[in-house]
């Protein structure tokens, strides 16, 4: 099995490679990762750094207070932070600039021997899903501890991992599994974790402290964008559901017609096609990237998000949200934010990736599970006209994240006790 994965990553890795060398043309931060980072080139990082993974920019989030916290408890250790997706390369690249950021090498031997040799790390944690068998095999060869931190795992992953025989049980061999949950630990149990290293430390995004200014930059936004008017976010939208969205804020300006929206898609390569679709639609839109700085959306129905890394600011201008990813069958994302900006949320049934955390806000009445377009625009117009019962709601998700805290404290416990057993 081991030699399939491999074949299979052989394969694919010079494809990926390509597609990202034409997507990354005309990349202007000079602190930016480069392509050969992923084949495991680079120069050498110095010292021997703690290196946290974070896949993309919904685990960088995580990372950020991770780095926040090591830099105060050990503030002469060393940081490297790598990302696999650009889109998390270019938010690491905010944590500081005393922190290296690297993209992880493609899982085959050659790059990860490169990486390790160039990056010396003393300890890696690894957020919420990241199983790379010749990387975590190379780490023990190495001695380096591994702690795979916040971690998650669905019943549909497990299924998927647990095909592989060997393969993940051998990965995971001597590696800390800090899980989110118990059913999340029971689950990395179930393809190989070991019991003994295996616990429930919590999900490090309840964790994840809100910038002091955010309320003054949504503020800025709202002043900006809609003021006096009803404003609500699609945030972290996938393809299909768009339409869902535009249809469900169409029936809310038939009851509020001074209602905006800011409609925020995930990738960043769709950007184009939404706004040909909103256009096509007749939709009164504008460009974030493109609009003035005063009085932008006065005659819009709708604000297309079309800039990364603002996302926050503009939950924080908004009265209610809506999280994608959930309508169409990708798992969900951040409902977190949202909650901690006490924001009514709304949200659809695809919940796989964070399925505890989205439970908990629909059990505390702080999101509502909808379907279709006509349920959305039903919710909405409640939270948009009424401000009492909005508030109500947002105290209920503020209380529900604020009730959760503690992961942080308990991982860097973890930390600690690694980096004692290392003598480092």
């Amino acid at each position: 099995m081991r030699w399939l994965y491999l074949l299979v990553v052989y394969l694919t890795a010079p494809l990926h490679a390509a597609m990202l060398a034409v997507r990354s043309r005309g990349a202007r931060d000079p602190r930016a990762p480069r392509l050969a980072q992923r084949f495991g080139f680079g120069p050498p990082v110095p010292g021997e750094p703690l290196w946290i993974h974070a896949a993309s920019v919904g685990e960088m989030q995580p990372a950020g207070a991770l780095v926040r916290a090591v830099r105060a408890r050990w503030p002469d250790l060393p940081i490297l932070v790598t990302a696999f997706t650009p889109t998390g390369a270019a938010r690491a690249v905010t944590l500081g600039p005393d922190v290296t950021v690297r993209y992880l090498p493609y899982d085959l031997p050659g790059p990860v021997r490169r990486f390790l040799k160039r990056t010396r790390p003393r300890l890696a944690i690894i957020l919420e899903t990241e199983l790379w068998p010749t990387l975590y095999g190379h780490c023990r060869r190495r001695g380096i501890p591994l702690i795979i931190a916040s971690a998650r795992l669905s019943s549909r992953s497990a299924r998927r991992y647990r095909r592989f025989g060997a393969l993940f049980r051998t990965a995971l061999r001597g590696a800390v599994v800090a899980a989110q949950s118990e059913a999340d630990a029971e689950r990395f149990r179930a393809i190989g974790a070991e019991p003994d290293r295996t616990q429930v430390t919590g999900n490090l995004k309840f964790d994840c402290a809100l910038p002091p200014d955010i309320g003054a930059r949504g503020g800025r936004l709202r002043q900006r964008y809609a003021p006096g008017r009803p404003l609500w976010v699609a945030g972290s939208t996938h393809e299909g559901e768009e339409a869902v969205v535009i249809a469900a804020h169409c029936r809310v300006r038939e009851v509020l017609p001074e209602a905006l929206l800011v409609l925020a898609p995930r990738h960043p390569q769709r950007f184009e096609s939404v706004a040909a679709a909103l256009a096509a639609q007749g939709v009164a839109c504008v460009r974030h990237s493109r609009s003035p700085d005063a009085d932008a959306g006065a005659h819009a129905a709708v604000v297309l998000l079309d800039t990364l890394g603002e996302l926050l600011d503009f939950y924080a201008a908004a009265d209610a949200a809506f999280v994608g990813g959930s309508l169409s069958p990708v798992g969900g994302h951040n409902l977190l934010e949202p909650a901690a900006l006490g924001l009514p949320i709304a949200t659809g049934p695809h919940q796989f990736n964070a399925a505890e955390v989205a439970q908990l806000l629909l059990a505390r009445g702080a999101a509502r599970l909808v379907h279709d377009a006509q349920e959305l625009a039903e919710c909405l117009i409640t939270w948009l006209a009424e401000p009492g019962e909005r508030a109500r709601i947002g105290a209920l998700g503020r209380s529900a994240v604020a009730d959760n805290r503690g992961a942080l404290e308990r991982l860097l416990a973890l930390i600690g006790a690694q980096l004692h057993a290392a003598g480092r």
